[in-house]
């Protein structure tokens, strides 16, 4: 298996089918790919849009559930640990990013094949298409994490990435992780590629995060990570004498 595409998502219902079809029509005839759908605790139909689109005949969709809301970074971490694939493709289930960017990313990682893991190619949502607001509140977020953690990352929020599967096992695990994974494999001694993405309007649903959700637990996670960064020794590559 090429590839796993990891799609979290929480009541979600009318963007599952629009979204695997345009996953599909990117990917099929060009890599073997399985898609990977992870519903953390869904109370509308998310679920039973899902199945319904496997009975019509997608084989490669796999559907995990988690019996209660655990937030995006369990979810990730459920479907990568569930993944077949050697790359890992991780994408918001609010149909803002286009998978017509994935083959750029596994083209991205197969032209600069990582000599060292972890391996990160982060989408970068330069031109996004969102409410003033959250604009403004990310870009504020992204300046002061970015001094802070010297990650040289532009836009962490954006749920378009790619790793090896292997590599994101690495990686210290925690609540919204997801946040943070150039710093973290940074912070490892990995590579991380930019690339930028094209961004979408949400044409379904609302956003589960707002500005006070995300501020103080992000506060707090920001300190956490930069604590990590602080403790970090890398010995570099070892001999066996």
């Amino acid at each position: 298996m090429d590839v796993s595409i990891v799609i979290p998502v929480k009541d979600e219902a009318d963007s599952v089918e629009p979204l695997i079809r345009e996953t599909r029509a990117a990917l099929d005839g060009r890599v073997e790919y399985e898609i990977i759908y992870v519903d953390d605790g869904s109370t509308d139909d998310t679920v039973e849009r899902l199945l319904r689109v496997r009975q019509q005949g997608c084989d490669a969709l796999r559907i995990l559930q988690h019996p209660r809301p655990c937030g995006q970074s369990t979810a990730i971490y459920t479907g990568v640990e569930a993944a077949w694939g050697r790359w890992i493709v991780t994408m918001d289930g609010d149909g803002q990013n286009d998978p017509a960017d994935i083959p750029r990313l596994l083209e991205v990682a197969r032209r600069q094949a990582p000599v060292s893991e972890p391996f990160l190619v982060a989408g970068y949502r330069k031109h996004r298409h969102d409410s003033w607001l959250r604009r403004l509140s990310s870009r504020i977020a992204n300046a002061v994490r970015s001094r802070l953690l010297a990650d040289e990352a532009p836009d962490t929020g954006c749920g378009l990435k790619l790793f090896s599967r292997d590599g994101f096992f690495l990686l210290p695990y925690f609540d919204h992780m997801h946040r943070f994974l150039p710093a973290l494999v940074r912070r490892h001694g990995g590579q991380v590629i930019q690339v930028e993405v094209r961004h979408r309007p949400r044409l379904n649903g609302r956003s589960k995060y707002g500005l006070h959700n995300r501020l103080w637990v992000g506060l707090a996670d920001l300190a956490g990570v930069m604590w990590l960064i602080r403790r970090t020794r890398l010995p570099g590559k070892v001999r066996e004498l």
